[in-house]
């Protein structure tokens, strides 16, 4: 027993140092993102440093349009050979870098950036699944990156940069790529109406991944099984709510989410962490929760280690797992304010 116990508190100091890893990386490879550069001047842009962050930039580019993920892209330039760059739409990848060769171009004129810009906006309207979708990289393969991918908010991102590119200062992008554009985030909108699952009748929520076909939705890695998705479901929601004119359907799949999500909200618990292990504790004043994956037909809230077997408690999966994946969140938390101003906006579409 003792010596069990040493190997379970081992492995969860071992998932905690991977998580305390993790965390460090992301942070700086947010040192080098988008997000520090999209308030700077016209003249950072036309700057050395601008210039030569712009050159990095170019040089990550894959020869299908796109950029790798978990990269600075931004800090440092790419070394290797083209043919070894495989990019993707996960983790904010491909949107970030063209935000940035958008702005660096209106900026400075260095028509490599515009050209960039357009290859990799071709490469998004391209990798558009005839229903509407998109998945996690294109060309997709034959595993489950190739189904419609809303996990970590890949395909609504690239809706809101579509949308963006449609209607704000891309003056440089041309007319039919901008209505393009809206047509595919029109089929888009379709796209996440018909992947909104219903249960006895009634309209839920979506899973992280559906089938790029027939819109049933399915799995990914090994420990995220088929589900109604707290996470992915709050960032579609809050989409479907940024509609300008919302059509009649738009506004019954958001009245229909809203209240899925009050129905599912988890109370009289805390997430803590117990010897760097997390943990769920009994807490009266604690502010609502939500899992990140709910049983379909049953709103239980589930589990899965690398093995993929369902459970229906944290910690009955394996240590690394528990703590090195996001179980809980407060994704639903401001949803019931949001929709109430919502209705105010548009009290006709929310009244049918």
């Amino acid at each position: 027993m003792d010596r069990m116990g040493d190997i379970s508190g081992a492995a969860g100091r071992l998932a905690a140092a991977g998580v305390l890893i993790w965390g460090c990386l992301l942070s700086a490879l947010a040192a080098g993102s988008w997000r520090n550069y999209r308030d700077k001047p016209d003249e950072w842009y036309r700057s050395e440093e601008g210039r030569r962050i712009a050159e990095n930039v170019l040089s990550w580019q894959s020869p299908q349009g796109g950029w790798p993920k978990n990269t600075s892209t931004m800090s440092q330039a790419f070394s290797g050979s083209p043919d070894e760059l495989r990019g993707t739409f996960d983790n904010g990848a491909t949107v970030d870098e063209l935000r940035f060769l958008g702005r660096a171009f209106r900026a400075t004129g260095d028509r490599r950036c515009a050209q960039a810009f357009l290859k990799g906006f071709d490469h998004i309207l391209e990798a558009q699944y005839p229903t509407g979708g998109w998945p996690q990289y294109y060309p997709p393969g034959r595993g489950y990156p190739r189904h419609v991918t809303f996990n970590d908010s890949a395909m609504i991102r690239l809706m809101i940069f579509l949308r963006e590119v449609a209607t704000s200062d891309y003056e440089f992008v041309d007319a039919a790529r901008r209505e393009a554009a809206l047509g595919a985030v029109e089929r888009g909108i379709e796209c996440i109406l018909r992947c909104q699952i219903i249960v006895d009748g009634k309209r839920t929520a979506w899973c992280a991944q559906h089938d790029e076909v027939d819109y049933r939705p399915r799995p990914a890695r090994t420990y995220e099984l088929v589900s109604l998705s707290g996470g992915e479901s709050a960032g579609i929601l809050r989409f479907l709510m940024s509609l300008d004119d919302p059509s009649r359907e738009v506004a019954e799949a958001i009245t229909a989410a809203v209240a899925w999500f009050e129905s599912v909200k988890l109370t009289g618990i805390r997430l803590t962490s117990v010897d760097g292990d997390r943990a769920i504790v009994e807490d009266a004043d604690a502010p609502p929760l939500w899992a990140r994956f709910y049983e379909i037909g049953t709103n239980r809230p589930i589990f899965s280690g690398r093995d993929g077997i369902k459970k229906y408690s944290m910690a009955e999966i394996e240590a690394e797992r528990r703590n090195g994946y996001a179980w809980y969140g407060r994704w639903g938390q401001s949803l019931a304010s949001e929709y109430a101003e919502w209705r105010t906006k548009w009290p006709a579409q929310s009244s049918n």
